[in-house]
């Protein structure tokens, strides 16, 4: 294959997995559009006018099948039951999908492009969709985590029906947390390896031509993204899991912080952002 020819197939296949992605971060953000509307729609007025607050409102409608949307999402109305936690797990599986394709999108398409040159060459490499599924493994695993994480704050009746906290303390105290580690070497190491595809695969001793290595090293850079943002994803408690401009304006940042050439610089201008304003909220309490 000529080296013309080549360059041709290599941009037809960044097109092609540029897509796919797009598509994956589209559908996942439609998902999420639709379920924070759906959840945003009182169910009745009467009930609501009933109720003489949210401890009486039945928020679920015929959208969700059923499923009593207002007790899933502040469980201290009632106990959880295990479609409610296959819900309230869904949802975040499909949130970090959207929040966190965006981000990983350079490692694929250089992946792509290394896969389909070693193909030419007669080495071929494990298939891309390995790789981006060892990195989604990690994601969907800390989703678990995150669920449990909003079961146990609704225990203890510390979210509202967005499912912010609504303590001022506490949401104050998540901020600064986020803030220090925003400055700490962990985050320095893992950020590190996000913004250097190329570095990342060479500390990993390069691409995999097995699946399973393919997937395995899919899941060792999902596991440095999550070391970088997991306490950035922590934040969606403060200003809420189901609020839209939210969790956009947390998408953005941790694109940011992956894709421009910066250094520390955003990740340290945002921790001081975030420290600021968890002593206001602190404040604003006592």
């Amino acid at each position: 294959m000529s080296d013309t020819a080549l360059e041709a197939v290599l941009r037809r296949d960044r097109v092609v997995v540029m897509a796919a992605l797009v598509g994956i971060a589209v559908l996942a953000w439609a998902y999420v559009l639709w379920l924070a509307t759906d959840m945003a729609m009182p169910a009745s007025p009467m009930a609501a006018e009933a109720s003489g607050g949210m401890a009486g409102m039945d928020m679920s409608n015929t959208d969700t099948g059923g499923m009593d949307i207002g007790a899933a999402v502040a469980p201290g109305f009632r106990a959880w039951a295990p479609a409610d936690f296959a819900f309230i797990f869904t949802m975040w599986a499909v949130m970090m999908v959207g929040m966190m394709t965006p981000s990983v999108a350079p490692m694929l398409l250089l992946y792509a492009g290394v896969g389909r040159k070693a193909q030419a060459d007669g080495r071929p490499i494990a298939s891309t969709g390995w790789f981006f599924t060892g990195y989604l493994t990690v994601w969907i695993a800390f989703s678990v985590a995150a669920t449990s994480a909003q079961w146990l704050l609704g225990r203890f009746a510390l979210l509202d029906p967005s499912m912010a906290t609504d303590s001022k303390i506490l949401g104050g105290i998540v901020l600064i947390g986020a803030g220090l580690y925003q400055w700490t070497p962990i985050k320095a190491a893992c950020l590190r390896q996000c913004q250097g595809p190329i570095s990342f695969l060479a500390s990993r001793g390069g691409f995999r031509s097995a699946p399973l290595g393919a997937l395995r090293l899919g899941i060792d850079h999902g596991l440095y993204c999550l070391g970088c943002c997991w306490v950035l994803m922590a934040l969606l408690f403060v200003g809420g899991v189901m609020n839209i401009l939210w969790i956009a304006g947390i998408s953005l940042l941790v694109l940011l912080e992956k894709t421009v050439t910066s250094g520390q610089l955003i990740p340290r201008i945002s921790g001081v952002l975030m420290v600021a304003a968890g002593a206001w909220l602190v404040f604003r309490a006592l």
